[in-house]
């Protein structure tokens, strides 16, 4: 019968549609609205890119709280993807060891917060379970005590280096955009991989601050010289620069910081109003150090972040005499994945003169921008550029992954990565 039971489940990881769901979604998604807070970075380094080093001994961190005051069945799967996010050709046996669909067994219980709630961590890889091959992959959770359905989705890469990369940032070749954007331009060298059809077998993937919403990719070699490929376009690798970024700095509830008007303690929470933000598309820039649109989970209140950080609903406002028809309004950011969701989203409020959203969110420092999409075009990603501006000296983080897929190759490896700052 034992044997029997070990014959089915390896079967079962050996079809490639058991192990890809139908029903979610191949990006940074959040399901549920209990769902909060989650962050998913390598190591310790609580702002850096789930970006990981096959066989480096690391691990990537996965956070997340339930907004609920009882633990709950939550499980996990890795699903292979290629480089455009699709499900591979791969079965789990082919690029993992041990067996997806573990509990998350790491939570505690929140304690001295009005708003009650439930911390999960886990760490990937572990003893459970490790990965085999390079390349994109996705990390669904999933509650299982309401009949598996997912909670959340996270991105994550598996890189496997075996060659180097050069980057350089360039004035825009478009003399519109010389002030208003950031081209990148960089050499891959090969030295110690021989790839026959560099064009064919080489793309290439450009995120700016961590982004997937606004990544360029596919991008092949312009110039081959020898063990060199240059990707050097004319006016292709180019990013809006955005400007710094907006901040909250929420870590105390009991003493406010300097962009926060008020704070209001009820028997079931907080709440926060922010002073009222104006457009700056046409103001000078401001220089400081910012998250890139990243957040920290912190409290100076308590001493345990994760646990003592209370939730509170924050009032953003946004000064503007005029509606936008035509357009969607988004309070946007790394702590919501820059997603479009119903809970970010601004109405306008005449007695404000302007645009408002409540969020809840958990105490903490936070970047965030505000951006307008477009009701009726296709084109649903979140632009910043008529609110916030555009300066070519904004300092962004930018990552570029290097996919090679040799002929007769049956997945997308990524063979080199390399995260970078605009300005030094």
């Amino acid at each position: 019968m034992k044997k029997m039971l070990l014959i089915v489940i390896a079967l079962l990881h050996l079809h490639p549609g058991i192990t890809q769901s139908s029903d979610i979604r191949y990006t940074d998604h959040t399901y549920l609205p209990n769902i909060k807070s989650i962050k998913f970075f390598l190591g310790e380094v609580y702002i850096s890119y789930p970006i990981i080093r096959l066989g480096s001994g690391q691990q990537l961190t996965l956070i997340f709280d339930d907004l609920s005051v009882n633990a709950k069945y939550y499980t996990y799967r890795i699903i292979h993807c290629d480089k455009d996010w699709n499900p591979s050709n791969l079965t789990e046996l082919e690029y993992l060891e041990g067996f997806s669909g573990e509990r998350i067994d790491d939570y505690q219980f929140s304690f001295k917060t009005q708003t009650p709630f439930v911390n999960y961590q886990l760490r990937l890889p572990n003893q459970d379970i490790t990965w085999t091959k390079s390349g994109n992959y996705l990390l669904v959770v999933y509650d299982a005590d309401n009949g598996r359905i997912p909670a959340f989705t996270r991105r994550f890469v598996v890189v496997d280096d075996q060659l180097r990369i050069q980057p350089d940032m360039v004035r825009p070749a478009a003399v519109s955009k010389n002030r208003t954007h950031q081209e990148i331009d960089f050499v891959v060298n090969h030295e110690y991989l021989d790839i026959r059809n560099p064009r064919s077998e080489i793309s290439a993937s450009v995120l700016q601050n961590g982004r997937w919403d606004n990544a360029m990719h596919s991008l092949s070699p312009f110039i081959i010289k020898g063990n060199n490929l240059v990707f050097d376009y004319n006016d292709k690798i180019v990013f809006p620069a955005g400007k710094e970024f907006r901040y909250l700095d929420m870590r105390s509830l009991r003493f406010g910081s300097e962009n926060i008007a008020s704070i209001q303690r009820y028997e079931d929470g907080y709440e926060v109003l922010l002073y009222k933000d104006n457009k700056r598309a046409e103001r000078p820039t401001v220089f400081r150090n910012d998250l890139n649109g990243n957040y920290v989970i912190e409290t100076t209140d308590q001493r345990d972040f994760d646990l003592t950080s209370d939730y509170a609903n924050v009032l953003f406002s946004l000064y503007s005499p005029t509606v936008y028809d035509d357009y969607d309004l988004y309070v946007v950011g790394g702590f919501n994945g820059w997603q479009l969701a119903d809970e970010n989203k601004l109405i306008y409020n005449n007695s404000f003169n302007g645009y408002v959203a409540k969020i809840l969110l958990k105490q903490g420092y936070y970047d965030y921008a505000y951006a307008m999409v477009p009701r009726l075009e296709k084109d649903k990603r979140p632009n910043t550029e008529e609110i916030e501006g555009n300066w070519f000296e904004t300092n962004n983080d930018y990552t570029i992954l290097i996919y090679y897929r040799p002929f007769g190759g049956r997945y997308d490896q990524v063979i080199g990565a390399l995260t970078f700052q605009s300005v030094n």
